[in-house]
């Protein structure tokens, strides 16, 4: 596993580890969208993504960079559920386990998913608390590896190389947003930016109502994520201890958006693009149409982290 900030030439590396097991996901534009933004938008569809979302990257690079011994110990982590089945369908790729601690109120569709990879759950309260405590018993009785869906810096670098891509697809962005929880994607997006695409500015977008990431940008510290409050089950975690710095240094600005604008724009996203996106996918378009980003006629890349939604309960 990685110890220190990836390079440029290790995010790189991990491009070519990952590329036999994880897709090159399209980027796609709207011109209705962009009449309504008044920006260019160049949406990379990382819902397209095996198991749904940009994880699968870090998960596959992660276990990758395990030695083969410590692969057979199989892996272990804690995760609200896009990571979780990654992680699972990674582990299932190599024949390895995968002990999973997921908490009791995760979306139904991401515990099918990991159960479906192979993944053993351990459910738990849905705190950090729990969720860190509980995967510590995990380990302790298995002995797997820990793969954090985060504070890894194997994980980031996985991370980094959708936002390589997509300078590759949609060169001279001048802003790329990107929703925030952890910080793995954040963080990976924001390296790749600095060494591939450096005039680009990273802005992170995230629920007003799970905060932490402008509160502790704002005042550079972590803040932890203690109560949050949204739809955007993905956005739920603190900033990691590694993801921090990097965001730190490499960030352009940190935002925030209502509940409502959330639902709007991934409704948007269904009526107008015709694709499935969960709602952390639509929060960085969301900043959009609130007015969020002062830009106007710029070229604008935006993740769309994952497509794992419970369709019988879409919020609109």
């Amino acid at each position: 596993m990685q110890n220190q900030i990836p390079s440029s030439q290790e995010i790189l590396e991990a491009r070519s580890r990952i590329n036999p097991y994880i897709h090159r996901t399209p980027v796609i534009t709207s011109s209705l969208i962009n009449r309504w933004v008044g920006n260019e938008l160049f949406f990379k569809c990382e819902n397209f993504q095996k198991a749904g979302a940009f994880k699968s990257r870090g998960a596959v690079n992660a276990i990758l960079c395990l030695t083969p011994f410590q692969r057979e110990l199989g892996v272990a982590t804690h995760s609200s559920g896009n990571h979780a089945q990654a992680l699972a369908r990674a582990a299932q790729l190599f024949n390895i386990p995968a002990y999973v601690v997921m908490p009791n109120n995760a979306p139904k569709v991401k515990i099918a998913a990991v159960k479906d990879y192979g993944g053993l759950i351990t459910f738990c309260e849905p705190t950090l608390e729990a969720r860190e405590s509980t995967l510590k018993r995990v380990i302790a009785k298995t002995g797997a590896n820990e793969i954090h869906p985060y504070d890894n810096y194997s994980v980031i670098a996985g991370q980094a190389t959708a936002a390589a891509e997509l300078f590759e697809q949609a060169p001279l962005l001048d802003y790329l947003l990107c929703p925030v929880g952890g910080g793995g994607l954040l963080s990976g997006t924001a390296l790749s930016s600095a060494y591939f695409s450096s005039k680009t500015k990273v802005i992170a977008c995230e629920p007003a109502g799970a905060d932490d990431a402008f509160r502790s940008f704002s005042s550079g510290k972590i803040v932890p994520s203690l109560h949050p409050k949204t739809i955007a089950d993905g956005l739920l975690t603190s900033l990691g201890g590694r993801n921090f710095p990097i965001i730190i240094k490499y960030v352009f600005e940190v935002v925030t958006v209502s509940e409502e604008a959330i639902v709007d724009a991934m409704r948007l996203l269904y009526e107008r693009a015709k694709i499935v996106v969960e709602p952390s996918s639509a929060v960085p378009l969301a900043a959009l149409l609130e007015n969020k980003i002062s830009a106007k006629n710029s070229k604008i890349g935006i993740i769309l982290s994952g497509g794992n939604v419970d369709l019988a309960n879409l919020p609109f």
